[in-house]
C-alpha cells in the first residue's frame, strides 16, 4: 500500500496484476516520496530490487543496503540491465523446460527470485550529447528496458520507470516502452502534453484531471486501474530518515543475483584496467 485513494481506499501497486508502471512528475510534486514508499513497502517482502539512478544514486541510494544491485551512471545502467536480459531470457528456458506459461506456473523451490528493476529519471539513460559513445548507450538502455518490459511480466521481472517527462524528445524508444508500462502514475507536470503521453492512450478523462493538479497538492496523482479506470490518491510521506532505518532492517533480503554482480564486476575492472 503506497497511500490512499480519494474513494477511501488503499492505493496499491500489485505487480501480478500489473507488471509495470510509469511514474512522473515535475520536481517537488512527490513522486520522488512515491518511489519511496514503494520500495519501504517492498522491502520485507522476498524480492530482489534493483536500482538504476543515474544522478550519482542520490534518490535511491537511500535504500542501497536492501539493493540487489544500484547504477549510478548510465554505463552501469547498460550493464545491470544486460545482465537481466539474459536473466529473463534464463527464466524463459526453465519455464519451458517445467512446461510452465509464467514462474508462478513452477515448484516454489525451483521458482527464481522476483525482480522490480526501479528507474528513477528516465530521461538520464536516453538524451546525450551527441557523442558516438553516449548514443550507443542510451540506444542499448532502450533496447535492453523494452525487452525486459516485453518479456518480463511471466517471468517474475517488473519495471518502475519514472521522469519528469515522457515523450518523444526522448528518442523513439520512449514511446514503445511507455506501451508496455500498462500501470501509469501522473503528479503534477510542468506540460499538457506529458500529461497527454503518461495517460492519454489510456484514458482521455485522466488527462483533464491529472493536467488539474495544484502546486499546493504534493504527493497528489492520477493512477489508472487494471480495469481501465482512473483515480486520485496521495502517496504516504516516507522521509530519508526512515528510508534509510527501513533498507538496514531489511538488508538481510538483498537478494544476490549472480549476472548483475558479475557485470558491474566486470564493468569496474574494466574500466580500472
Amino acid at each position: 500500500m503506497v497511500g490512499a485513494l480519494e474513494t477511501g481506499g488503499a492505493w496499491l501497486m500489485d505487480f501480478r496484476r500489473v507488471p509495470h508502471w510509469l511514474i512522473v512528475g515535475a520536481t517537488r510534486t512527490g513522486k520522488s516520496t512515491l518511489i519511496a514508499r514503494m520500495i519501504t513497502e517492498l522491502a520485507p517482502q522476498p524480492v530482489a530490487i534493483v536500482g538504476i539512478d543515474c544522478k550519482g544514486g542520490m534518490e535511491l541510494g537511500l535504500f542501497e543496503q536492501r539493493l540487489s544491485a544500484l547504477a549510478t551512471c548510465r554505463s552501469q545502467a547498460v550493464a545491470v540491465l544486460d545482465a537481466l536480459v539474459v536473466d529473463v531470457q534464463d527464466r524463459m528456458r526453465i519455464c519451458r523446460a517445467a512446461g510452465a506459461r509464467s514462474i508462478w506456473e513452477l515448484r516454489e523451490k525451483e521458482r527464481p527470485v522476483p525482480v522490480v528493476v526501479v528507474v528513477d529519471e528516465m530521461a538520464e539513460l536516453y538524451l546525450t550529447n551527441g557523442t558516438r559513445e553516449q548514443r550507443a548507450e542510451a540506444e542499448k538502455c532502450s533496447t535492453y528496458l523494452l525487452r525486459l518490459a516485453q518479456l518480463g511480466a511471466a517471468l517474475g521481472v517488473h519495471l518502475v520507470v519514472a521522469g519528469q517527462r515522457v515523450g518523444s524528445d526522448l528518442g523513439p524508444g520512449v514511446t514503445a516502452l511507455r506501451a508496455q508500462l500498462s500501470g501509469r502514475i501522473c503528479h503534477r507536470v510542468n506540460d499538457p502534453g506529458t500529461a497527454e503521453m503518461t495517460l492519454g492512450d489510456l484514458n482521455k478523462d485522466a488527462v483533464a484531471v491529472a493536467q488539474s493538479i495544484g502546486e499546493a497538492e504534493q504527493g497528489v496523482a492520477v493512477t489508472t486501474g487494471d480495469t481501465g479506470g482512473w483515480m486520485r490518491g496521495r502517496s504516504h510521506l516516507t522521509t530519508p530518515a526512515e528510508a534509510q532505518v527501513t533498507a538496514a532492517e531489511y538488508a538481510g533480503l538483498a537478494f544476490r543475483l549472480a549476472g548483475v554482480a558479475r557485470a558491474l564486476q566486470d564493468l569496474d575492472g574494466g574500466e580500472g584496467a
